[in-house]
């Protein structure tokens, strides 16, 4: 049998993880392992070549993706789409490997829905996928947030200072509560959950009066705050996939100028920005990407297409893609009523 895996999107720590797993495995039946480079555009263009055992060896710790990737959606187009059927076809992949967030996997179903042979696997630092507890890449990023603010605890408290640490997160805030709550932010501001700037201010305020002479506030990206104007220029400034550009929103840098102008209090921002992406993944992400991409194989050697694995109750299991992709997975109320306790 002749498969062919692919990622898609961001990229985040874990990626090379699932892909040896699922060249590993697939190695194990004796079947022919296929790299399709740079995601979707890839399949397209047709950049595809065999992914040996050399070629999946010592990655496993390795940050990024040795398959490159890009935020190309071929749904846009028809011909696309065709294009992504006839490499299937003149590669001789009998079945496609997708990894990759919402995005990603609704190519994924878009083509299954053609009727290619596809199976997914979750991998977004947002943990936004549905019907899936964890995915590829968040138990770093969330890692890499809470250390951010172990550092800058220190720096802000010496100069009584607000520090606002933008984090990612468009629709779901997982995180900003998760890094956040580890890290001992004192607000933290989520997709989920609107808040005025005002209400923001008051809290920087009342810390204050407390004697608590800085805060540190963690913002997600798409945070809904009242009071702050969007640009039309942002508005209007979208991905492939018709998402906003959120890194042309500057969330941080507006809540940081704002709360300093409405408090008085000296306020820097900080964006961690592409650093949340970076490095080498954790234990965690290791051995999900690694239980995931087996899981994979197991699917396609079950024949069950259109399906994604999914993390539950600490079980790896198959779910439909139409099921993964039926929802946005925000973050559970209670988890975050549990980091306000500590506000």
């Amino acid at each position: 049998m002749k498969i062919a895996v692919l990622t898609g999107g961001g990229d985040v720590p874990g990626l090379n993880a699932a892909i040896r797993a699922v060249a590993r495995r697939a190695y194990q039946f004796g079947w022919e392992v296929l790299a399709i480079k740079k995601g979707w555009a890839g399949l397209m263009e047709g950049d595809i070549e065999p992914l040996t055992r050399d070629k999946v060896s010592g990655i496993l710790h390795i940050g990024g993706t040795i398959l490159g990737t890009s935020r190309t959606n071929p749904l846009k187009k028809q011909e696309h789409m065709d294009l992504c059927f006839e490499n299937l076809q003149k590669f001789g992949i009998e079945a496609l490997v997708a990894i990759g967030g919402d995005d990603t996997l609704s190519v994924a179903q878009g083509l299954f829905e053609r009727g290619a042979p596809v199976v997914g696997i979750p991998k977004t630092m947002d943990n936004d996928v549905a019907e899936t507890e964890y995915c590829i890449g968040f138990d770093t990023a969330t890692n890499i947030v809470a250390d951010a603010l172990d550092k800058l605890h220190t720096t802000a408290s010496a100069h009584a200072r607000i520090m606002v640490v933008e984090v990612m997160g468009r629709d779901a805030g997982w995180v900003a509560t998760v890094g956040g709550l580890a890290g001992g932010a004192d607000m933290i501001l989520i997709p989920e959950v609107p808040i005025s700037l005002e209400a923001v201010a008051e809290h920087a305020k009342r810390r204050w009066e407390r004697g608590k002479t800085f805060s540190i506030i963690v913002v997600a990206e798409g945070a809904h705050i009242t009071g702050i104007a969007e640009a039309e220029m942002v508005i209007q400034t979208r991905d492939a996939f018709g998402h906003v550009r959120l890194d042309k929103r500057g969330i941080g840098e507006t809540v940081a100028r704002e709360l300093e102008n409405l408090t008085g209090f000296e306020t820097r921002a900080v964006v961690l920005g592409h650093l949340q992406r970076g490095g080498s993944p954790t234990v965690f992400d290791r051995l999900l990407a690694t239980r995931l991409g087996f899981g994979a194989v197991q699917l396609i050697r079950e024949g069950r297409y259109g399906y994604m694995v999914a993390l539950k109750a600490n079980k790896i299991v198959p779910v439909t893609l139409k099921d993964a992709l039926a929802y946005t997975r925000t973050v559970d109320p209670e988890l975050y009523q549990l980091a306000e306790t500590f506000y």
